[in-house]
């Protein structure tokens, strides 16, 4: 009787790999390159806004220097001049605004002067302006009326050049620290005509 023949015993064959290896590495390469391009963007864009900043702070520090920090002297004008004289033309009443303009950020101490008036080099009159503070960026009026006396009043002339000079020693304070001696000087030329008691014109530096 033949004999039977015996099945062939096979080796097992070895498990397939589920995932090639270069494929992993290959996601973990593309993984790492997105984040080091994440953090190229994040660190660009902090030194773009560190950039904005600084350019913010240098354009405010500018404005702040040349704007509020900077003083200017104050402006010392006459406003709404009127005369009126009597018959004989040897009494003549000036009546007058001084203004102070203070264009400053910070207020403006002044002390008490004196301003005279003068027909060519004779002095035919003065008043007194008395010590005061300007606020910040404000102006200060007040009136004047004063008579006029002088040889150069009884000229035959009806037309009369008057000028009015006086200085304003004082000081501009801003922001409670900065201090700066500061003289606002009036100075007017006017030309009076004493028939029609009209001021023809009126000038001040």
């Amino acid at each position: 009787m033949a004999e039977k023949e015996q099945p062939a015993q096979g080796y097992p064959l070895a498990p397939s790999t589920i995932m090639p290896r270069s494929d992993a590495e290959y996601v973990a390469t593309n993984h790492q390159q997105s984040q080091l391009q994440t953090r190229k963007k994040k660190r660009a864009k902090c030194l773009a806004y560190i950039a904005a900043l600084a350019v913010i702070q240098a354009i405010i520090i500018a404005v702040f220097v040349l704007v509020i920090v900077r003083i200017r002297t104050p402006r010392v004008r006459l406003q709404d001049v009127q005369v009126a004289n009597n018959v004989a033309g040897n009494n003549v009443r000036l009546i007058a605004r001084v203004s102070i303009r203070n264009r400053n950020f910070g207020r403006y101490e002044f002390d008490s002067s004196v301003a005279n008036i003068r027909s060519g080099n004779v002095n035919v009159g003065s008043f007194v302006i008395d010590d005061a503070r300007v606020r910040a960026r404000s102006t200060r009026r007040f009136h004047v009326i004063q008579n006029l006396s002088g040889t150069n009043l009884n000229s035959n002339s009806s037309v009369l050049d008057l000028t009015v000079e006086a200085r304003l020693r004082g000081k501009v304070r801003t922001l409670w620290v900065i201090r700066r001696n500061r003289t606002a000087r009036l100075n007017c030329a006017m030309r009076v005509n004493l028939s029609t008691n009209d001021v023809q014109s009126l000038r001040c530096e």
